[in-house]
């Protein structure tokens, strides 16, 4: 095969590689926009792959497209879907802001693939009939990001909830000195505090699904500026009922292609349910960092799985690794969902013109909480070991626990033992003994750190 063959489009002739299976109109994108490197995710590409066999086959089905070309572009479409062709989408992220490039790139893939066989199969006039880029590219958008929302993102916190809960079952038993501030505060169980990571987690899933029911909501449909005009009156529909067939998702045409082209509004939704997200497992992930802390000098409450060495100098050092990239990894959600609400208000009258940016950050903030979800519970929450030691002791000595004296003897008198108590070092029931007509044995029910975690008023 020749290094180069000549393609031509409605702008001229191309030099496009010769093993190349786009034509003119990709080349033209990848001349054009040298800017990250960063093409679009294949998850994205993947999408509009669906779409264009959906397409074929309701144009089939409403009499407007031959059968043989029809057959040719499922087939074709299905080999995109199926990764064999992932190489041959190579366009920019930062492109034209429709995405027209990337529909385009896979008009030209489906129509080359297609021909093969001895059909004529034209990308625009067959692969894109009934349809702009203007719709397809909002439509691919919702349709990514809800299949790895379902697929990926969602079975991941379920599984991160559940090894939480498991482990909070298990260490139900184990007492610590709960902290407010980071300063020492009233005890609890080790399994209420893993119960509020897995509440969070819990609320996080609640809050996806809620955004799944605009997501499911489609442009497709709407063509150039939201009439529809060059599609089949019952094109939305079928298409609709074509890609829930496909995916095993409920989706619907949108009550307004208008708001559709224009806006990108229920994908800024998803990105700030992902933002959200992010937040909490920086939360879980700063905990175990602060619970894992020493082992000698922090606070050593539990033990992290060792990962691998954690210094090119200090030997026997080893880092709390997995929680680290859990934070780095939220961050960078957060950061992109920033971009997102940027993107989500640039709708220029009857089009956003931000669309490959709103599909590139959705898609990797999707792809980095499904993975770090997973990560965080199977090489952090599943295999920490507790550190009965560090928890005791501090318990012990904890003047918080005065604060079920305050029924008893006064909030003044109990926070005079508190004080006592932590500059001499010494456990508050000694000094509350001494201070208080209460005895050892009143005193040592009163202020059990179990008893503690039960909340209600000591008595």
């Amino acid at each position: 095969m020749s290094e180069h063959r000549i393609e031509r489009d409605s702008m001229g002739e191309l030099k496009v590689p010769g093993n190349a299976l786009y034509g003119a109109q990709t080349q033209r994108a990848v001349n054009n926009f040298p800017v990250s490197g960063q093409s679009m995710p294949t998850a994205f590409i993947h999408a509009i792959a669906r779409i264009k066999l959906a397409a074929a086959r309701v144009n089939r089905d409403l009499g407007l497209l031959e059968g043989d070309r029809a057959e040719a572009i499922v087939e074709a479409a299905q080999s995109i879907i199926d990764g064999h062709h992932d190489d041959q989408f190579p366009i920019d992220v930062f492109q034209t802001g429709s995405g027209t490039s990337s529909n385009m790139n896979v008009n030209e893939v489906i129509a080359h693939l297609a021909s093969r066989e001895g059909t004529a199969v034209g990308p625009n006039d067959h692969v894109n009939m009934g349809q702009s880029s203007n719709d397809v590219i909002p439509t691919a958008i919702h349709l990514s990001a809800a299949i790895g929302t379902t697929t990926s993102l969602r079975p991941a916190l379920v599984h991160l909830r559940n090894t939480i809960d498991r482990r909070a079952q298990e260490l139900d038993g184990v007492v610590k000195t709960g902290r407010t501030h980071l300063m020492d505060a009233m005890p609890l169980r080790l399994g209420q505090e893993l119960g509020g990571w897995s509440s969070q987690v819990g609320q996080a899933i609640e809050r996806l699904d809620s955004a799944m029911l605009r997501l499911c909501r489609l442009a497709q449909g709407g063509t150039a500026v939201g009439t529809g005009i060059n599609a089949h009156p019952e094109f939305a529909r079928r298409m609709a009922q074509e890609l829930s067939h496909q995916t095993g998702l409920a989706l619907s045409p949108n009550d307004s292609f208008f708001a559709s082209l224009a806006s990108q509004d229920a994908a800024v939704e998803l990105s700030g349910q992902l933002k959200g997200l992010a937040c909490v497992v920086m939360k879980i992930a700063n905990d175990l960092r602060w619970m894992n802390s020493g082992p000698l000098a922090g606070l050593g409450e539990i033990e992290l799985e060792a990962l691998q060495p954690g210094s090119s100098i200090m030997p026997g050092k080893v880092n709390p690794v997995i929680p680290e990239s859990a934070a780095q990894a939220a961050a960078q959600v957060i950061g992109m969902d920033a971009a997102v609400t940027v993107a989500g208000q640039s709708g220029n009258f009857q089009l956003n013109v931000m669309l490959p940016l709103v599909a590139y950050n959705l898609l990797s903030s999707i792809t980095l909480m499904s993975q770090t979800s997973r990560l965080l519970a199977d090489r952090a929450i599943a295999t920490f070991t507790v550190r009965g030691d560090n928890l005791a002791e501090p318990l012990a000595r904890n003047p918080i626990l005065v604060t079920a004296l305050n029924a008893v003897i006064g909030y003044d008198a109990a926070a005079a033992i508190a004080k006592q108590a932590y500059k001499a070092g010494r456990p508050v029931i000694d000094v509350a003994e001494e201070q208080t007509d209460l005895s050892r044995e009143e005193l040592e029910r009163l202020l059990d750190p179990m008893s503690l975690t039960q909340g209600g008023i000591p008595g």
